[in-house]
């Protein structure tokens, strides 16, 4: 009973706490059906709970920018990509994935002023069901946020927008932002966000891009722009080098999250000072290509999980030791 009663005063708090963020009535939100969450795990068992924002799988056009929620094939690419990534985080943890109306790939061709609106709304979707999620099943547990490519620029709002109270901003373990950019001058205008320095540093960001030595302007770091990284093989945050002997193993997954292809000692990377990009060596573009038409020859944008798939499961594991242990 005393634990029952210490949860939910908990929950209490985190209601008042999340007032600036929350923008509806929980009781009215979508997220209250199942059918809008790709993972709605509600078990007591974990030791804490994820909260994953899938990458961009819908294509879109001109005339549909944003993904429909009754659209059924993006929502089973939707649970593919998320399997994909799935098994770095799902030990011991509960996982919470929201479908979400994300912008489609036809959108990152427009200008960036141009698109904010399609991702705006994407956000607006994260955010209700996030604040559904801390109202309805965290319960004072710690969280670990994750997302990968527009996943992971809508963890960096979600962050900026949901965190600032430190009765929230306390439960997080940390945030692996993976695949996009987040700055030093964001850091100055946000100050309770910061970025990983270590292996096991909490309550921070982790993020990185990875590309090819030659590499000098991309849709996640254009040209003459600097952003923060860190170096999933060394967890360092400088230029210091990291050889292909400390990847722990590559990983290609199927929709189902099954992995098809392990490759350990794949590929080595280091941190470009001047774009903060993480350099990827040992590997070429014609063997890893970009795929996709928005992204130039030498962009290992869709690898940023495959090439780290086992140091970055380690490191959840030891960041959640970690808060634990604190």
């Amino acid at each position: 009973m005393k634990k029952r009663i210490t949860a939910l005063c908990f929950t209490m708090l985190l209601v008042f706490a999340l007032a600036g963020c929350r923008h509806t009535d929980s009781t009215d939100s979508p997220y209250a059906l199942s059918d809008n969450w790709a993972y709605l795990e509600t078990g007591e068992t974990a030791s804490a709970d994820v909260f994953f924002i899938c990458p961009t799988v819908y294509g879109g056009n001109e005339n549909s920018f944003n993904m429909p929620l009754d659209d059924e094939a993006s929502k089973a690419d939707f649970l593919g990509a998320t399997n994909m990534e799935k098994g770095i985080y799902d030990e011991d943890t509960r996982f919470f994935a929201p479908y979400y109306r994300q912008m489609g790939l036809s959108g990152y061709s427009l200008p960036a002023s141009e698109r904010e609106p399609y991702l705006e709304i994407a956000y607006q979707d994260v955010k209700s069901a996030f604040t559904y999620y801390m109202e309805h099943y965290n319960q004072g547990r710690p969280i670990i946020l994750a997302g990968f490519s527009q996943g992971a620029d809508m963890c960096i709002r979600l962050l900026k927008d949901c965190f600032a109270q430190e009765e929230v901003n306390n439960l997080l373990v940390a945030c692996y932002a993976i695949g996009w950019s987040i700055t030093e001058e964001e850091l100055a205008q946000y100050p309770h966000l910061r970025f990983a320095s270590g292996e096991d540093d909490t309550g921070v960001i982790i993020s990185f891009n990875s590309e090819a030595a030659d590499v000098s302007d991309s849709l996640m770091i254009p040209a003459g722009t600097h952003t923060l990284a860190i170096n999933p093989l060394n967890w360092k945050t400088d230029g210091t080098p990291a050889g292909k002997e400390e990847n722990l193993g590559a990983c290609f997954a199927d929709y189902s999250g099954a992995i098809l292809k392990e490759i350990p000692q794949l590929t080595g990377a280091y941190i470009d000072p001047v774009r903060g990009a993480l350099k990827v060596t040992d590997v070429t573009p014609e063997d890893y290509p970009p795929v996709l038409s928005i992204f130039s020859s030498g962009v290992y944008h869709l690898y940023d999980y495959q090439f780290f798939y086992r140091n970055l499961q380690k490191n959840v594991g030891i960041r959640l030791d970690a808060y634990l242990a604190a």
